[in-house]
Parts: structure tokens; C-alpha cells; sequence
């Protein structure tokens, strides 16, 4: 659905895009993430047919979005990071405007619903949240039942009930078989929606795979303050200091605890402190973009 070979894309002297590749299949939800600036609205832009490749080969529903634009766009919905709506228009109207260039468009009331503003319709956008502004462009992007979805940066601005609405509402979509392409400064986001994904920086994708085989790959953690009158040698098990607080880093953090319970109970200590993690999004992310 999304094929994506060597993509670069520059302004001026600055490039945004350094030759990335990814593709993402029917019915899944491949999350593109990174600080901003790494590229990832450039790629969405260029994916949409906004922005043309400098070089590299982009694909989207076996058209090329710089050449067939148009056939592109009557297949795709997308959420940008900002949208502009006339402010004295009511929510409905605003949806029924959008329908009048929309090839075979949801009706109003269904694609309001989709997105939690249906009790909203009859309100002045100008009188929104930008939470519930997020949802009307929301809206208006599964107006016309995308088969690939570009949402960048969704949920930003809404409110946790919101946002799990929204979860929500895209897997619905992803299950119908239609690709979402995802960009999100929420790790936790990514972590839930996505089975793909890829880290950009700088330009560049710096880490990437399937989601739970890649977080299964990363090691955890256990972490607790090191009693007192103990060095790091002292410990079982190898682990770095910072403070009074001992890490040690593992593919079994569990197991890892187990052992240090036993260690503190054999000697007679307490640990106090003690906190066990699997890896998450967020360690991966972390230590993508500080080695790239």
C-alpha cells in the first residue's frame, strides 16, 4: 500500500530527507517517529503528493502521488498538524462543505460520530477546543473511506478520553484494511496502534522493525538504591551507578529481580527503591537519536 525506496527530499541546502526506505501493507499501522525536524512531515507530504521526491522511488497505492496526484487523493485521507477552517461555520457545515469535493463522502452525521462530534455539529468551529478541532480534522480526513490514512500527530491537544476514542476509531479503520501511515510525539501511542514502525533523525530512519518483535529484542531494566556501605561490586549481577541508584540492564528483568531479592534477602538488606521495567518505545526512541 506504501512503498517507500531511497527517498530524499531537500530544501535548499537543507535535507529534510536522506534517502529513507519502509513500506507498510494492507490493514496495518506503521508509526514514523522522531523529534521534530527529522523528516517525518516532509515524508508525509511527499507520500501525499504535496511535495515532489528529489530522488528515490514513492509509491502509494501502486501510483507514484507526484505523477497521479489526483488518483492518489481520491484513495487517501490525511490529518496534518494544522488545518485551516473557516471559523464561522458550524462543525456540520464545515463536513458539508468538505463532502462536495469528496468522491463517494460518509455521510455527515457517521463521519461526525467517528470522530466523538456528533453532540458538536451544530457549534461554530471558531467556538472549538483545539482538542476538538484535532477531531474535525479528523473527520474530514475519513470522509471519503481512505484506503491509506496519514495522520500526523492526531491526538495532540486532546484529552485522555479523547484520545482513547481516537485509538479507538483507528483500529477500526486499520481492521477494515485500510494502512495508516502514524507520526506521533506520543511514545505510549505508538506503542498501542502501531505493528511497524520506523525512528527518524536527522533526516535519516535510525531504527525500525515490527513493534512487539523489536521491543521483545531490547533489553529491560531493574534499578534500586544501592544500600549503604556497598560499591557496585558487591551486587550479583553487573550494574551501573548514578547517584545511589544501581541499574542493571537485562533481557529478563524479572528474572534479574528474583535474583537480587534473594542476594538482599540471603544478606540481610532491604532495597529500597526497587523498580522493574520491560523495554519500552520510549528507551528504544531514546537510544535511536542518541547514536544516530
Amino acid at each position: 500500500m506504501i512503498q517507500v525506496n531511497g527517498l530524499t527530499k531537500s530544501y535548499g541546502d537543507f535535507p529534510a530527507v536522506k534517502g529513507i526506505s519502509f513500506e507498510a501493507a494492507p490493514g496495518e499501522v506503521f508509526a514514523l517517529l522522531g523529534r521534530n525536524g527529522a523528516g517525518k512531515t516532509t515524508t508525509i507530504e511527499v507520500l501525499a503528493g504535496f511535495q515532489r521526491a528529489d530522488a528515490g522511488e514513492v509509491r502509494v497505492l501502486g501510483l507514484d502521488p507526484a505523477r497521479d496526484r489526483r488518483g492518489v487523493r481520491r484513495r487517501t485521507g490525511i490529518m496534518l498538524q494544522e488545518a485551516g477552517f473557516f471559523p464561522d461555520l458550524t462543525v456540520a457545515q464545515t463536513v458539508d462543505s468538505w463532502r462536495d469535493f469528496t468522491s463517494a463522502a460518509r455521510p455527515t452525521g457517521e463521519a461526525l460520530e467517528l470522530a466523538g462530534l456528533l453532540d458538536r455539529a451544530p457549534t461554530k468551529v471558531r467556538q472549538l477546543s483545539g482538542g476538538e478541532k484535532r477531531r474535525l480534522d479528523l473527520a474530514l480526513a475519513l470522509l471519503g473511506r481512505p484506503e491509506v490514512l496519514f495522520l500526523d500527530e492526531p491526538t495532540t491537544g486532546m484529552d485522555p478520553e479523547a484520545r482513547r476514542n481516537t485509538w479507538d476509531v483507528v483500529r477500526g479503520i486499520a481492521a477494515s484494511g485500510a494502512t495508516i501511515l502514524l507520526t506521533t510525539h506520543y511514545l505510549d501511542e505508538a506503542q498501542r496502534l502501531a505493528d511497524r514502525m520506523a525512528i527518524m533523525d536527522h533526516g535519516e530512519i535510525v531504527a525500525g522493525g515490527g513493534m512487539a518483535d523489536t521491543l521483545a529484542a531490547q533489553a529491560g531494566r531493574v534499578s534500586f538504591e544501592l544500600p549503604t556501605g556497598l560499591s557496585p561490586g558487591d551486587v550479583p549481577l553487573a550494574v551501573t551507578v548514578a547517584g545511589r541508584v544501581a541499574t542493571c540492564r537485562t533481557e529478563d528483568p524479572d528474572l534479574a529481580a528474583q535474583e537480587l531479592l534473594s542476594w538482599a534477602a540471603e544478606k540481610g538488606l532491604r532495597l529500597r527503591g526497587l523498580e522493574v521495567r520491560t523495554a519500552s518505545l520510549e528507551d528504544l526512541f531514546l537510544e535511536g537519536v542518541d547514536h544516530a
